[in-house]
C-alpha cells in the first residue's frame, strides 16, 4: 500500500480482520437459526433476532426470489400526493445528506409510514445497484414484503436501527448496510422512515448519527405548522438550544397534552402513550406555566429554560351590539381557484423553508401575492423585506443586500450598515425582478442561499441568516439561462417550486374582479353601475392589476362618495362616452392622465406624494409626464 504508514496498515488489517470475524459469526448464526437450532445469547442483536422470528412466523423463505413490484407512474403520483407534507418537510435533509451519501457511495431513502419508498438521493453509481435489489421509489420495504431490513425493522420496532450484511433476512440483501430511523408526527403517529443504505463492504461509521440528526430536524419542522389555538411549550436544559431542533416541544389544548416531540417526552420522563392522557399540571409546576426568570420547573424536579406561546385570545363581543361587518382587506390579492390552490401549496412550502419563484406579467400582483402568503405562514410575525433588483443601482446593490463594515468604501457610514438580507432575519426575503440582477451578484446571492451566511463588504465576519427567499420575475428565466444571462445553478436554487400568476386578461370573471377591487379601494363610494363595471371589465389592461387599480383610484378621486359613477362621466376627447366597450381605450387613458395631473397639482409637483395618493409607482408618473412631456 504505497504511501501508507505502518500504523495505518496495522489499523486497516485489524479492521478487516474484525469485519471478517463478524461476518463469519453472523453466517454461523444464520445457519443455526434457519436450521431450527437455538442461538446462544448475544450472538445476534436482539432487534435483529426478533425480526428474523417475525419473518419466519409469516412464512417468508430467506432463500427465495424477492418479488418486489414497483408502482406504476400514476400510482406513484398518488402516493406522492398523499405524502406531500412529509416530502416537503424532508426535502432539505435529503439534499444535505445527498453529499454525504455520494462520498460513501450510498443512497438516502424516504418512505411513508408503510415502508413504501417515496424518494431517493445520493450516489448515482449505487442507485443503480440498489435498484437491482428493488431499493427504488414505489417499492414496499416493510418486513412483510422484504424481510429484515432497516426500513421495515425500524417501523416494526419503532426505533432507529442498523442492519448490516447477513443480518438481512433475504440472501440478496446481504450486499447492503442500512441505517434507518422512524419519523413521528407531533401526535406520536408514524409518518415515515429516513434511511441511508450503502455497500456492506464499506464503513458507515457516521450513518446512524447523521440519520438521527436529520430525523430530529424533520420532526422539529412538523411543529412549524400552526398551533395558534394551543399552548406551545419549548424547553431545554441549555438556553442556547431553545429554538433549535434539539429543544423539547409540548403542545397543550387547554390543559390536556395533545402533541410533543421525542426529546420533550424524554426530558419529562414520559412516552408517546402520555399524549392525550396527561395534563400540564401533571408535567409542570404551576398550571399557568409561569416562567420564573426564563426557567420552568417540571414535576420531576428538573428546571428548564423555556419559551411559552399562549393561544391567541378570542375577541370579546359586547352584548346588545351588532357584529362589525368585515370589509375586504385592502391590497389583498384577487385569487382564482387555481391561485388559491397554489397559495395553499405555497404556505406549506414556505413553512418547510422551500424557496419559491413567482412568475407573472408586470402588474400581475406578484408582491401583493407574496405579502398575502407571508401573512399566512409561520413567519407572519417576522419581517417581510422586499427588494426590487431592477431598481437598485448596480454599484450599490451588493452593499444594500449584504451590508458593509466601517470604511468598506468611500461614503460608507462609520458604524457600517446591516444589509437587507440580515434585516429579513426569521422572515421572508422577497427579491422582485430577480432576472435583472447582475451576474456578479447572482454568484454572491447563490452562496448566501446555499450557506445561509452573510458576509458584509469590508471583510466582516460571516453571520448566519435565517430567511426564506421568494423571488419574482416577469421574464423567461429558462430562456435567460440558455442565453447565459442568468446562472443555471441560481435558477435551480430559487425555482424549487414556481407559481404562475395569471394576467388580468386571463381572469375568468373580470366583472366580479372590478367590483371587488372597487369595494377595496373606494369603500366610501357608491357601487359602480353595471354599464361602467362592464366597460372596465372589457377593457384591455396591459398593466394588469396595477393599471386597473390606478384607474379605479383615479375614478374615486374624481367623484364624491355619494356621487354615482356613470359611463357618461368618462371623458373621450371632451365628449360623453356612448361607444361600445372596445372604444373605451382613449377614455381611460384620458381619465388616468387627468387624475394624475390633478394629484400632482394638489401636491404642488411632489411626484412621490402624488404617487402615494394615487397608489401607483413614482416611476409611472415619470413615464407619463417627465419622460413624455419633459415636464410634470
Amino acid at each position: 500500500m504505497a504511501g501508507a504508514t505502518p500504523v495505518a496498515n496495522r489499523h486497516n488489517w485489524e479492521e478487516t480482520s474484525m469485519n471478517l470475524a463478524s461476518n463469519a459469526a453472523m453466517s454461523v448464526a444464520r445457519e443455526k437459526f434457519f436450521s431450527g437450532h437455538a442461538l446462544p445469547e448475544g450472538l445476534v442483536p436482539a432487534p435483529i433476532l426478533r425480526s428474523w422470528q417475525r419473518c419466519a412466523e409469516r412464512g417468508l423463505d430467506a432463500g427465495s426470489t424477492i418479488r418486489a413490484e414497483a408502482m406504476s407512474a400514476s400510482e406513484l403520483r398518488v402516493l406522492h400526493e398523499q405524502n406531500e407534507t412529509l416530502r416537503l418537510l424532508s426535502r432539505s435533509e435529503l439534499v444535505s445528506l445527498r453529499t454525504e451519501a455520494r462520498l460513501t457511495d450510498s443512497v438516502v431513502i424516504l418512505t411513508d409510514a408503510k415502508g413504501l419508498v417515496l424518494d431517493t438521493a445520493g450516489s448515482p453509481e449505487f442507485v443503480g445497484q440498489a435498484a437491482a435489489v428493488s431499493l427504488r421509489p414505489g417499492v414496499a420495504w416493510s418486513e412483510m414484503s422484504t424481510g429484515t431490513n432497516a426500513i421495515g425493522t425500524a417501523l416494526a420496532e419503532r426505533r432507529a436501527i442498523e442492519v448490516h450484511g447477513a443480518e438481512h433476512f433475504f440472501e440478496p440483501h446481504r450486499i447492503l448496510h442500512c441505517t434507518a430511523s422512524p419519523i413521528f408526527d407531533p401526535y406520536g403517529k408514524l409518518a415515515g422512515v429516513l434511511d441511508m443504505s450503502g455497500h456492506a463492504s464499506a464503513e458507515h461509521t457516521h450513518a446512524m448519527g447523521l440519520v438521527r440528526l436529520a430525523v430530529e430536524q424533520i420532526e422539529h419542522r412538523f411543529f412549524n405548522r400552526r398551533f395558534d389555538e394551543m399552548t406551545v411549550v419549548r424547553f431545554h436544559r441549555s438556553a442556547d438550544l431553545l429554538g433549535t431542533a434539539r429543544e423539547g416541544i409540548l403542545v397543550f389544548d387547554g390543559h390536556r397534552l395533545i402533541a410533543g416531540n421525542r426529546r420533550a417526552l424524554h426530558l419529562v420522563g414520559l412516552d408517546r402513550k402520555a399524549l392525550r392522557q396527561s395534563s400540564r399540571e401533571e408535567i409542570f409546576e404551576g398550571a399557568g406555566l409561569v416562567i420564573d426568570h426564563g426557567e420552568l420547573r417540571a414535576r420531576n424536579g428538573e428546571r428548564y429554560f423555556a419559551a411559552v406561546s399562549q393561544p391567541r385570545s378570542t375577541p370579546l363581543h359586547i352584548a346588545g351590539t351588532l357584529p362589525r361587518v368585515t370589509k375586504p382587506k385592502r391590497n389583498a390579492p384577487f385569487l382564482t381557484q387555481q391561485t388559491r390552490t397554489d397559495l395553499a401549496k405555497a404556505i406549506r412550502l414556505v413553512n418547510a423553508q422551500i424557496p419559491l419563484l413567482i412568475a407573472g406579467e408586470t402588474g400581475a400582483g406578484k408582491e401583493v401575492f407574496a405579502r398575502h402568503l407571508h401573512a399566512q405562514t409561520i413567519r407572519a410575525g417576522k419581517p417581510f423585506i422586499a427588494i426590487n433588483c431592477a431598481a437598485l443601482p448596480e454599484s450599490l446593490i451588493e452593499a444594500e443586500l449584504f451590508g458593509y463594515e466601517s470604511g468598506a468604501f468611500t461614503g460608507a457610514k462609520k458604524s457600517g450598515a446591516k444589509g437587507l438580507v440580515q434585516q429579513a432575519e426569521g422572515g421572508i426575503l422577497f427579491l422582485d425582478e430577480i432576472g435583472d440582477m447582475p451576474l456578479l451578484l447572482q454568484s454572491r446571492l447563490l452562496r448566501v442561499l446555499q450557506d445561509k451566511e452573510v458576509a458584509p463588504l469590508g471583510g466582516g465576519k460571516p453571520q448566519m441568516a435565517d430567511f426564506v427567499p421568494i423571488c419574482a420575475t416577469n421574464r423567461n428565466l429558462n430562456a435567460m439561462v440558455d442565453a447565459g444571462t442568468f446562472r443555471a445553478d441560481l435558477y435551480f436554487r430559487i425555482a424549487q417550486y414556481t407559481i404562475a400568476l395569471p394576467s388580468l386578461a386571463d381572469m375568468p370573471d373580470r366583472r366580479d374582479l372590478v367590483e371587488t377591487l372597487w369595494s377595496q379601494f373606494a369603500e366610501q363610494h357608491r357601487p359602480l353601475t353595471p354599464e361602467v363595471r362592464d366597460q372596465l371589465a372589457d377593457h384591455h389592461w396591459p398593466g394588469n392589476f396595477r393599471e386597473l387599480v390606478g384607474c379605479l383610484r383615479s375614478i374615486a378621486a374624481l367623484h364624491d362618495p355619494d356621487e354615482p359613477v356613470l359611463a357618461s362621466a368618462l371623458p373621450r376627447s371632451g365628449h360623453p362616452v356612448d361607444a361600445p366597450a372596445s372604444a373605451i381605450n382613449g377614455d381611460l387613458g384620458s381619465l388616468t392622465d387627468m387624475a394624475m395631473r390633478r394629484a400632482v397639482e394638489q401636491h404642488r409637483g411632489n411626484l412621490s406624494a402624488a404617487a402615494r395618493a394615487l397608489g401607483v409607482d413614482r416611476s409611472t408618473l415619470y413615464r407619463r409626464f417627465v419622460w413624455r412631456d419633459g415636464r410634470p
